[in-house]
């Protein structure tokens, strides 16, 4: 029940089949991945990184990933996956008071120097953060063999010992989640609790040894890196990691790499089904979807399972905090995969809460609590944030708001935080209106999600000018891109005398969104 000893059975299990395929990069089998990461393993304790100590990893989806991740775990190390999406202020943050020891970062990636924009943050006059407790900083080009070279001088039967004494109890990684406060926490997840979660995500979907399976969603998250990289693992199944989303390159990898499984967000169906290439490519071998970062139109599923030849299409929920908590099997109607996230799942226990605190009855509407042995162990040096998440009898505290029918399969209905997803993102508007409040001139703001076409909410913002001051849409949107990943960066901007509140002053973001 340790990602290093599920490596070692994977490598045993599964020998010389496909473990990686990386298009135009490295194609690993299982026995060769198992090899490649006890490497970065060497590596990473020659270079003095002891057992409990934080790696982070700020680079897109490419084998490199991979190797850099199971290696980090193989030493006893704990992951810190850091958003490809985030600016150099943001991943200072995460990257600073995560204590990182080692970082592996992708330089050039979409246009920009990673690392150089890190320092740039970290050297700032308002920084935030410090990189003095980073011991190694691994540049990710072409791969990691400038790394693993430094590992000779560790002989392997050290590493396999420091794997070996990797415990289910350990943490295993750390994600940045931020919350209503705007504050990111860092959700702490031991070895047992991912492995368990990932199995179970493999198990309920199907995932087998036959499948083929593109990761478009990021490694950096629980979705890429869990029910994707460790999913696989679990499976025997072949990754086929994608860096960037893009429609033709999607359905060209589809058709070429023969892929079965395809899970994400909505929007990267309802993309490829509108595209207008989309009978240029041959997409008949995709078997397995599974989506839920957002409301999924039953239009949409009717749609994956006759125009893009799905034979599964699943709908589940789940948090960082428990990564999957519900989902649908295999086999469930199509109304139910339509309007339900499925029933519990990884072992969670799921409630509703009553108006009384107490457990609602089926049907009612009420915050959605879970608990099981595959929840998070707590936030990073957070015990109040904790303690206000997990309550004394264990249960977790979503704030979201739903349903549970007579057969346990839940309908998610509102969310108690303002939280929107944006193309399968979340994003939390006290964060982006902390930002606004950076703008010189702007003396109060307020952040929506508004529906969307293609990405099923985008953010709106209404921005109150300090009097005197003249802003614009174009000066708001251009500070935002500045210092914000671009799924937080607001699509429109309006202008307000003042923002509507109620008698204790709170602003009525439902009245800002056309409700009543």
């Amino acid at each position: 029940m340790t990602i290093p000893a599920a490596v070692r059975h994977a490598a045993r299990e599964f020998g010389d089949a496909e473990a990686v395929a990386e298009p135009d990069g490295p194609r690993l089998t299982y026995r060769e991945l198992y090899e490649r990461a006890s490497e970065v393993a060497r590596a990473l304790v020659a270079n003095g990184i002891a057992p409990g100590d934080r790696v982070a990893i700020w680079c897109p989806n490419t084998a490199a990933w991979v190797l850099a991740a199971l290696g980090s775990l193989a030493a006893g190390a704990t992951l810190v996956p850091v958003s490809t999406r985030f600016t150099g202020p943001e991943a200072l943050d995460v990257i600073s008071r995560s204590g990182a020891r080692a970082l592996f970062v992708a330089e050039d990636f979409l246009g920009t120097d990673r690392l150089a924009a890190l320092r740039a943050a970290a050297a700032a006059p308002d920084a935030t953060g410090s990189l003095a407790r980073l011991a190694i900083t691994v540049r990710v080009r072409d791969g990691l063999d400038e790394l693993t070279e430094r590992g000779v001088a560790t002989a392997p039967s050290k590493a396999a010992a420091r794997a070996a004494a990797v415990r289910a109890e350990d943490v295993s990684d750390i994600l940045f989640t931020s919350g209503t406060t705007g504050r990111s926490k860092g959700a702490m997840s031991s070895h047992g609790s991912t492995l368990s979660v990932a199995r179970s995500w493999a198990d309920c979907a199907g995932l087998t040894a036959d499948d083929r399976y593109l990761v478009v969603n990021p490694f950096f998250h629980s979705f890429g890196f869990k029910a994707g990289i460790l999913a696989c693992l679990a499976s025997g199944a072949c990754m086929v990691p994608l860096p960037v989303f893009d429609a033709v390159n999607t359905m060209a990898l589809i058709d070429a790499e023969r892929i079965t499984v395809l899970p994400g967000a909505p929007t990267i169906y309802q993309t490829i089904l509108d595209h207008p290439e989309r009978d240029r490519f041959d997409l008949s071998s995709l078997r397995l979807a599974v989506t839920g970062a957002a409301n999924v139109p039953a239009v949409l599923l009717e749609r994956m399972s006759r125009e893009l030849s799905f034979q599964v299409v699943l709908t589940a929920y789940g948090l960082t905090e428990a990564v999957v908590a519900t989902m649908c099997r295999p086999g469930d109607s199509p109304r139910t995969v339509a309007q339900t996230c499925g029933r519990a799942a990884a072992g969670f226990s799921v409630q509703v809460a009553g108006p009384d605190g107490g457990r609602a009855a089926p049907g009612e509407t009420g915050e959605i609590l879970l608990r099981g042995p595959n929840m998070m162990l707590g936030y990073l040096d957070d015990p109040v944030a904790t303690a206000e998440a997990i309550d004394s009898d264990g249960w977790l505290h979503t704030g979201d708001v739903g349903r549970l029918d007579d057969a346990g399969y839940l309908t998610i209905t509102d969310r108690l935080k303002d939280m929107y997803i944006c193309g399968g993102f979340n994003v939390y508007p006290a964060e982006v209106e902390q930002v606004l409040a950076r703008l010189d001139g702007v003396a109060e703001s307020a952040v929506v999600g508004v529906p969307d076409d293609r990405l099923g909410e985008v953010g709106r913002a209404y921005v109150v000018a300090r009097t005197g001051r003249v802003l614009d849409e174009a000066m708001v949107l251009d500070f935002c891109r500045a210092r914000l990943a671009n799924y937080k960066v607001p699509r429109r901007v309006e202008f307000r005398d003042a923002l509507p509140r109620n008698p204790s002053g709170k602003v009525l973001k439902r009245l800002l969104r056309g409700e009543p």
